[in-house]
């Protein structure tokens, strides 16, 4: 699992700042906060690229919109995008205003959001 911590505390601070019903969970190679049981957004260190990525899970049209953008990668599963799931690289996250922005769309996504099925 490879992420950077210092990223994790930024994402950790918003989170407790937003009052936010949380925990943490090591999945996709990296870290994952869980909003209400629900995965929200996450980090991780993509070795192939060399960046820390931003995972987030937002809504349909900011989804859309996302992909419009140079920052922006689809998640995908078998060279198909999971939809309502992106990457952003650190260009698009490094500014806290930007992450505040990304995180705050998960956040906005996080009530409507289905949760996974329990096993």
């Amino acid at each position: 699992m490879a992420f950077d911590e210092d990223n994790a505390q930024r994402i950790r601070t918003f989170l407790q700042h937003k009052e936010a019903d949380f925990f943490e969970k090591k999945m996709f190679g990296g870290l994952v906060f869980m909003v209400d049981n629900k995965m929200c957004c996450g980090t991780r260190l993509d070795k192939q690229i060399g960046e820390n990525l931003l995972l987030c899970r937002i809504g349909d049209n900011a989804y859309l919109n996302s992909l419009e953008r140079d920052d922006v990668i689809p998640m995908s599963s078998s060279e198909r995008p999971i939809k309502n799931y992106i990457f952003v690289t650190e260009n698009g996250w490094q500014r806290n205003k930007d992450l505040e922005f990304w995180l705050q769309l998960c956040l906005d996504f996080n009530p409507i959001a289905k949760a996974s099925k329990k096993k």
